[in-house]
């Protein structure tokens, strides 16, 4: 999922720097907005755990592997606003630290992993959320099925941005095909992951979990 530089042509790259960027200014005042002092450091404390867990592979097909996104487990965790800025800081990082992405495309990943999968599967989740009983056994539920789309979701942005600017000769219906079907099987590790996480911190402090929190609205923000 992390896009290397060259793969994407430099404009296309630019164009989609831009929409992060805007997006992580959107995301900086709402988050400013939805955090307070208990969950503030739960936003910390779940980038860490998204940069850490995000560096195991786990195998999925003959010669592919994957590994967390994080965008819908983070959401449902901290909200969508400090859930993306959490995937931008991991993603700067990783791109910088450790050459996972291109220095070029942090702007390409940023919005497929940190925008895309952050609020697409927020949505999904509060959809499912919407449809389960009033429990809490349902935001575990309604996190898995979020985590699991979000993910084809984020591939179909790449997809997207292959077709724009491409610097490769693969056809765009083959990329479609290559990335959705591998990346469906990589949601459903991210459908357990997300699952057992936020069970496990349900079971302890679910007085911090924003999907648990704000149940009863679409999306709360703090005035």
């Amino acid at each position: 999922m992390h896009i290397p530089d060259g793969f994407i042509d430099l404009p296309t790259s630019a164009i989609f720097a831009a929409a992060s960027a805007g997006a992580i200014t959107y995301s900086l005042v709402g988050a400013r907005k939805q955090l307070d002092e208990k969950s503030a450091p739960l936003a910390g404390l779940t980038a860490v755990f998204i940069f850490a867990v995000q560096m195991l592979n786990f195998p999925v097909a003959a010669g592919t592997s994957g590994h967390l996104l994080g965008g819908a487990l983070a959401a449902v965790l901290v909200g969508p606003y400090a859930a993306t800025l959490a995937l931008t800081v991991v993603l700067v990082m990783q791109g910088f630290l450790f050459a996972d992405g291109g220095l070029s495309a942090i702007g390409l990943n940023v919005f497929n992993m940190a925008v895309l999968g952050v609020w697409g599967g927020y949505a999904v989740f509060l959809l499912v959320r919407k449809i389960l009983p009033k429990n809490k056994s349902s935001i575990s539920i309604a996190a898995a099925t979020a985590g699991l789309i979000s993910v084809p979701i984020a591939a179909v942005g790449f997809v997207f941005q292959y077709s724009l600017g491409a610097t490769a000769t693969f056809s765009v219906s083959a990329v479609l095909g290559a990335m959705v079907g591998t990346h469906i099987l990589i949601g459903i590790g991210e459908a357990i992951i997300t699952a057992l996480t936020v069970s496990a911190v349900m079971a302890s402090r679910s007085d911090l979990v924003f999907g648990w929190k704000n149940k009863t609205s679409t999306l709360e923000i703090r005035s």
